[in-house]
């Protein structure tokens, strides 16, 4: 299963395009009717109670999957140490049932590479799938595709000018972050790099989620329908 979305769906900047005509306390439900697959972003900056992921999960059809950003306290602030106690407090409050898709775990730019740092991380991490985002280059290395494989977490692909884009499929499943090629968060894809990108992901052949986060100036759902059109027909709703 191919499955494109985007990375959150609460933006001003797409009231007047995508969301036109369409009232706020809808956008998640109109957006859920045309891609397979969101990504949750506002778990990173803080805990969401449970009855938030119960009624995202009312509002979106059969069959489809939230993708869920951990906590920065993790991440940013203890920097994937001592994460036990707000690991549980994360988990706990997922409420997606069957919608939960990865959990995607975003790595500070400044976050280098620490073979026993992240041996450790990973297998603190609850059952489930798990996806790894780094933005450092000193990950570009074997023992930290080794280590991934291991666990079987899937390292994200990322495409953005400001962090390195390392191609690696590391688990039963891919995981891509298309960010924004040029400019960060804000450049369209072409026609060719969309190309580009559907035939990486039939080539992985394994479940994929792919996630555009070109979201501020509007971009990101009509990059999704666009690559859903190129790629195979498990990935069009």
């Amino acid at each position: 299963m191919i499955r494109i979305g985007t990375s959150g769906w609460r933006y001003p900047e797409w009231r007047d395009g995508f969301y036109r005509g369409i009232p706020q306390r809808l956008w998640l439900t109109h957006l859920a009717s045309h891609v397979a697959t969101i990504e949750v972003n506002s778990s990173f900056y803080r805990l969401q109670p449970p009855a938030y992921y119960r009624k995202w999960a009312t509002e979106t059809p059969a069959g489809f999957t939230f993708a869920v950003k951990g906590p920065k306290l993790i991440t940013h602030d203890k920097r994937l140490r001592h994460t036990e106690d707000a690991l549980k407090a994360f988990t706990d409050t997922l409420a997606l049932g069957d919608k939960q898709g990865p959990i995607i775990w975003q790595l500070p730019p400044s976050l280098r590479f620490d073979r026993g740092l992240l041996q450790d991380f990973l297998a603190a991490l609850p059952p489930g799938r798990h996806a790894l985002e780094p933005r450092h280059e000193s990950f570009r290395t074997d023992a930290y595709f080794d280590l991934l494989h291991a666990h079987n977490i899937a390292h994200v692909v990322s495409d953005a000018p400001t962090f390195p884009c390392i191609e690696a499929v590391t688990a039963d499943f891919a995981y891509v972050r298309l960010h924004g090629h040029d400019e960060l968060y804000i450049s369209s894809y072409s026609e060719d790099q969309l190309d580009e990108w559907a035939r990486k992901v039939e080539e992985w052949d394994r479940d994929t989620y792919v996630y555009f986060d070109n979201t501020m100036h509007g971009a990101a759902p009509s990059n999704a329908l666009a690559l859903m059109a190129r790629c195979t027909s498990e990935a069009r709703r």
